[in-house]
């Protein structure tokens, strides 16, 4: 039986729509054609979404999520820790804080961007999701929408950051660690590193919620879920 499957799994990487359709049927419990098998994966990101995406786009959805919580780039650790030494942690903390406020301000910008991209997808899409690796769905999403996030996501954290005083509480931050002895200058592009851990953030949270359907039977959550992932599980 195994032998077979395996034998099974192979050729839907290679076979038409059509002849997919006729290995498909011949699965035991398995009636699915194959505009309900796009639908069910379809089923599957729009749920990754709603379940996933949706809660980095509250207060703290970033900022105590430890999963995809913005640190600070490599070149204001050191900006943090002087300021930590002289005694100013609850600036450096507020500093931190905005950062991750200006993600979660831009993050509900994400949810048309992703469902265009999932009414795009074609069958071939759809085959090669389905019976491809743990994060497949995640890899054709960030392929197909990265650049337009990063178009939204980035004049949106560049007003976030003047909305929740941001720009004037790094603009402090590195202007006072500037002024000390024996440093180096720094001036980061701040809005350019946080979009692009947000859109990381965003990734990461589709990604959660694409293995768990992909591996709980608790989390396909509708008959045709359970049904065309039954596919997947036969690989």
């Amino acid at each position: 039986m195994i032998k077979r499957i395996l034998g099974i799994v192979l050729i839907l990487q290679f076979v038409s729509c059509a002849e997919l359709q006729q290995v498909v049927n011949q699965l035991p419990g398995n009636e699915l054609s194959n505009e309900q098998i796009g639908q069910g994966l379809k089923e599957a990101l729009n749920n990754g979404i709603s379940n996933q995406v949706n809660t980095l786009a509250v207060k703290d959805g970033y900022f105590k999520n430890e999963l995809v919580k913005i640190l600070l780039p490599e070149e204001l650790q050191k900006v943090d820790k002087a300021l930590r030494t002289i005694g100013l942690s609850s600036v450096a903390d507020e500093g931190l804080k905005v950062l991750n406020r200006a993600a979660e301000d831009a993050v509900g910008e994400a949810i048309p961007i992703f469902v265009d991209a999932i009414k795009e997808m074609t069958f071939n899409d759809v085959k090669g999701i389905l019976f491809g690796n743990q994060n497949a769905a995640t890899t054709y999403l960030q392929d197909k929408t990265n650049n337009a996030l990063y178009q939204k996501f980035n004049p949106i954290i560049n007003n976030s950051f003047k909305k929740v005083g941001a720009d004037v509480i790094w603009e402090d931050l590195i202007t006072r660690y500037n002024n000390l002895p024996l440093t180096n200058d720094v001036n980061p592009d701040l809005t350019a590193y946080v979009t692009d851990e947000a859109l990381k953030g965003v990734y990461k949270m589709v990604e959660v919620e694409e293995r768990n359907i992909r591996t709980k039977f608790s989390s396909r959550t509708s008959d045709l879920l359970k049904k065309v992932f039954a596919l997947q599980d036969k690989k």
